[in-house]
C-alpha cells in the first residue's frame, strides 16, 4: 500500500468534505502542518468542526480557515493571537468548545485508544463542568469528559517512513500523536522520508497502524508566533 503522495492538495483528495470533524495538530503555530492546513483551505470545504489546542494567527495556519468562514465551530483551549476568531466568536459567527489544556490532550488520547470518556478533577466547579456528569471519588468531585474523535486528523511530523512510522522533533511533538490515534482517516505531512527500516523501531514516536496518507514539505515556513530578542 502507497501511503506517499505527491503534494498535500493529492493527499486530502477524496478525503476532506463538508461538515467534517478536523482535528489538527500544533501548538501555536509550532508543529502545525503548515501545507496542509492550505490545502484544507484552498480545497473549499465549509461546515467544519476543528479540533485544535488553538486557531494560529490571522493570516497563519488555522487562522487562514477563520478568514475564509470555512470553520463553523472550534473545539480550542487557547485563541488569544487570532483578533478574527475573537471577532466572529463575540458576534455570534462561530461556535466555540473551551476545553482545558491537558483535558484536551487526554480526549484526544482517549478517542485514539478506544476509551468513549474519562473523568478529571480539572474543571469541576466552573463552567467547563456545566451539563457534564460529576461523581465523587475517594471524596473528591470528579467531571466525566467525553473523548474526541474526527473524521480526518491533520498532523505535522519531522520524518516518516514509507509505512508511516513517525518521529517528531522536539517541542514540535506536541499535540500531534494524539491527533494522529484521535483521526479515522490520519494525514501526515514531514520535512524528512525514508525507507522502511531506516528508524530505529525504539526511536518511533507514532506507529504506522495510525498513519494513512503521507506528504512531503521539506521547507516549511515554521514561522515564529512570538519572536522576543534580547536589545542591542
Amino acid at each position: 500500500m502507497n501511503k506517499v503522495y505527491p503534494d498535500a492538495a493529492a493527499a486530502l483528495a477524496g478525503i476532506v468534505a463538508d461538515g467534517q470533524t478536523i482535528a489538527v495538530g500544533g501548538f501555536g503555530l509550532c508543529g502545525i502542518p503548515e501545507a496542509l492546513i492550505l490545502a484544507l483551505r484552498n480545497s473549499g470545504v465549509k461546515g467544519l468542526t476543528a479540533i485544535s489546542n488553538n486557531a494560529g494567527v490571522d493570516d497563519f495556519g488555522l487562522g487562514q480557515l477563520l478568514t475564509t468562514r470555512q470553520i463553523k465551530k472550534m473545539i480550542s483551549s487557547y485563541v488569544g493571537e487570532n483578533k478574527e476568531f475573537a471577532r466572529q466568536y463575540l458576534a455570534g459567527e462561530l461556535e466555540l468548545e473551551f476545553t482545558p489544556q491537558g483535558t484536551l490532550a487526554e480526549k484526544l488520547r482517549a478517542g485514539g485508544a478506544g476509551i468513549p470518556a474519562f473523568f478529571t478533577r480539572t474543571g469541576v466547579g466552573t463552567i467547563v463542568a456545566e451539563g457534564k456528569e460529576v461523581r465523587e471519588f475517594d471524596g473528591e468531585q470528579y467531571v466525566m469528559e467525553r473523548a474526541l474523535v474526527a473524521d480526518v486528523a491533520l498532523v505535522k511530523a519531522y520524518m516518516a517512513d514509507r509505512a508511516g512510522n513517525l518521529v517528531y522533533r522536539k517541542t514540535a511533538r506536541n499535540f500531534n500523536p494524539n491527533v494522529a490515534m484521535a483521526g479515522k482517516i490520519t494525514i501526515v505531512e514531514v520535512e524528512k522520508l525514508v525507507e522502511v527500516g531506516e528508524i530505529d523501531p525504539d526511536q518511533v514516536h507514532t506507529p504506522s497502524i495510525f498513519v494513512h496518507r503521507i506528504v512531503v514539505n521539506a521547507t516549511p515556513e515554521k514561522r515564529i508566533e512570538q519572536r522576543t530578542v534580547r536589545a542591542n
